[in-house]
C-alpha cells in the first residue's frame, strides 16, 4: 500500500465526520453484519488545487499519513482498521472530456472493534412435575429507543455507544443468541422497526407484528416508539393479534362508564390524566406441529396467548398504572372468556412497577390491598380515576416466572444512575402453563464490568432481557 499525507483539496472536502452528529454516514465498525460502508479510499490527483481551510497544514500543524488500502467499490472494515480513521475519495469526471467534475473526501471516526459475544446466559431449572405438553422459550426486553438514549440522560456512555447502528448490532445478536421462539420488545421506535429490527429478525426466522404509541413522533416521522412482538415461524402460526390502547380506554372509561361529557372539566381532567399514548399488543399463536390427542390427554393445547405491555413511566402516578394493569386485565377477562376455551396466557413487558406497588399485587393476588399507597393518593395527583377497592381485581390466577423459578423476584432488571430495581415481568397462567426454567439476572459485578451502569459497550440497553422455558399443562399437569 501507498503511504499519502492528508488531501488538501479546497472547498471539494467534507468537513463533516462519518458517525458525528451531523453527518449523513452511519459509524464504522468493524465486524458489524450488514454494514455498507459509503465508498473506498482511492488516490486522486488534482493538480493546482488552492489549500483547503480544513488541511492541518493551514492550521501548522502537522501533516497526517495516510495509507491507500484499497479501490474496490465496497470496503468492509476489519481488525487491521481498528483504532484508526478511514478516509474515502471519490471523483467523477466527465466521459466525454475526461475533466475533474466533483471531488469529495469523508473521513470516519475511529474503527471500533466488534463487542465481544453477548455472555451466556446460565439457566435455572424448576423443580419437575407431571404431565405437559408443548414447550417453547420466551423473551422479554426492553431495548431502549433512540430518541431516549441521550447523553443527558446516560452521562457515562460515549455518544457513539448510545448510536442505534452500534447498539442495534449488540441487541440483535442478544435475542437471536438465545435462541427463543417468542419474544416480547418494548421501546421499539417506529422507523427503527421498519429499516432495522423486522428484516433482521424476519431473517433470523420470526415473524411479527408491531404497535407504536399513540402520540405524535418526536419532530421526525417514525421517531416514536411502541412495542413489538415475534414468533419463531417454524414454532407457531399466528390465529389472531389485537392491539389495545389506553387512551381509547380511557376515552370509553369517562364517556360510557362514567357517563360524562368529555368536554366538560371534570371528563377533560381524568383524560388529561389518564391518556397517556401506552400500549398493548395481543396475539393467539398455535403450534406448528400440534400435539395429537391420547388416551391420556384427549384434549390438547395447541395455542397460547401472549400479551406485551409497555405502561406509563412517571413514578409519581402510580394509580395511573394500576389503572393501565386493571384495565388489561379486563380486557384479556374479556378476550379469553370470548372464545369459551382455557387458553394459556402469557403477560410480558415493562410494567414500570417495582414488586411493592399496587400493580405487582394486582397481577399475582388478584387484588389490592385498601391500605397501600397507591389506591390512596393526594390529591394534589389530580382526579381520583380507580374504582371502589372491591372492585379492581381480575379472574386470572397469575404467577411470576422468576419469582416461582427463582423463589424471589431478581435485584433489578433496570440499572442507571438514577434507578436500580425490577420494572420488567413474565407472568403466566398458573392453571395451564409451567416455567420450567429462568436465566438469572446477571450480578452487579457482571453489569459494572463494562461501564458504571447501563447501558455500556456490552450491554446495549439500560434494561437487562428476561428469558424462560415455559410449557404447556395437558391434562393432569399439576401447576407449581
Amino acid at each position: 500500500p501507498t503511504r499519502r499525507r492528508t488531501a488538501s483539496y479546497a472547498e471539494d472536502e467534507d468537513i463533516r465526520s462519518v458517525g458525528s452528529a451531523n453527518s449523513g454516514v452511519n459509524s464504522t465498525a468493524s465486524g458489524f453484519s450488514g454494514y455498507n460502508p459509503p465508498g473506498t479510499p482511492r488516490e486522486i490527483g488534482v493538480p493546482n488545487t488552492p489549500r483547503s481551510i480544513y488541511d492541518n497544514e493551514y492550521w501548522g500543524e502537522q501533516s497526517e499519513e495516510w495509507v491507500e488500502i484499497s479501490r474496490d467499490q465496497i470496503y468492509i472494515p476489519n481488525a487491521d482498521d481498528v483504532g484508526r480513521k478511514l478516509k474515502v475519495e471519490a471523483a467523477a469526471y466527465s466521459l466525454e472530456s475526461g475533466e475533474l467534475l466533483m471531488h469529495r473526501v469523508v473521513k470516519t471516526d475511529l474503527v471500533l472493534s466488534r463487542t465481544p459475544d453477548p455472555e451466556k446466559r446460565a439457566f435455572v431449572t424448576s423443580k419437575p412435575a407431571g404431565g405437559g405438553g408443548a414447550r417453547f422459550r420466551i423473551v422479554t426486553y426492553n431495548i431502549l429507543a433512540e430518541i431516549y438514549a441521550t447523553q443527558q440522560q446516560y452521562p457515562h456512555c460515549d455518544l457513539w455507544s448510545l448510536s442505534w447502528d452500534f447498539r442495534f448490532q449488540n441487541i440483535i445478536r442478544e435475542i437471536v443468541d438465545v435462541g427463543p421462539d417468542i419474544v416480547c420488545l418494548q421501546e421499539v421506535q417506529a422507523d427503527h422497526y421498519e429499516s432495522h429490527l423486522y428484516n433482521a429478525m424476519h431473517e433470523a426466522g420470526f415473524e411479527g407484528v408491531y404497535k407504536q404509541k399513540t402520540r405524535q413522533s418526536m419532530g421526525l416521522t417514525g421517531k416514536v416508539d411502541g412495542c413489538a412482538l415475534f414468533w419463531r415461524r417454524t414454532k407457531f402460526h399466528l390465529i389472531e393479534s389485537y392491539s389495545i390502547e389506553f387512551n381509547e380506554l380511557a376515552q370509553r372509561q369517562v364517556t360510557q362508564v362514567i357517563g360524562l361529557n368529555p368536554r366538560s372539566e371534570e371528563g377533560a381532567a381524568i383524560l388529561n390524566k389518564l391518556s397517556k399514548d401506552n400500549v398493548a399488543q395481543l396475539v393467539v399463536l398455535e403450534l406448528a406441529q400440534q400435539s395429537m390427542a391420547s388416551r391420556s390427554n384427549r384434549e390438547p393445547m395447541n395455542q397460547v396467548c401472549i400479551a406485551n405491555t409497555h405502561l406509563y413511566s412517571n413514578k409519581d402516578y402510580p394509580d395511573v398504572k394500576l389503572w393501565q394493569t386493571l384495565h388489561l386485565l379486563q380486557e384479556l377477562d374479556t378476550f379469553i372468556f370470548a372464545r369459551g376455551t382455557n387458553l394459556p396466557l402469557m403477560i410480558c413487558g415493562d410494567f414500570n412497577s417495582t414488586p411493592d406497588t399496587a400493580v405487582y399485587d394486582l397481577l399475582s393476588r388478584q387484588a389490592v390491598h385498601p391500605g397501600h399507597p397507591d389506591v390512596n393518593t393526594s390529591d394534589e395527583n389530580g382526579p381520583n380515576i380507580l374504582p371502589d377497592i372491591m372492585n379492581i381485581t381480575h379472574s386470572h390466577m397469575l404467577g411470576s416466572v422468576y419469582n416461582t423459578v427463582l423463589g424471589e423476584e431478581p435485584n433489578f432488571t433496570n440499572y442507571t444512575h438514577q434507578f436500580k430495581g425490577v420494572l420488567d415481568y413474565m407472568w403466566y397462567s398458573t392453571q395451564n402453563l409451567r416455567p420450567l426454567s429462568a436465566a438469572p439476572i446477571p450480578d452487579e459485578s457482571a453489569i459494572t464490568r463494562y461501564g458504571e451502569a447501563l447501558p455500556s459497550t456490552q450491554y446495549s440497553s439500560d434494561h437487562i432481557m428476561q428469558i424462560s422455558d415455559m410449557q404447556i399443562m395437558n391434562g393432569g399437569g399439576r401447576p407449581p
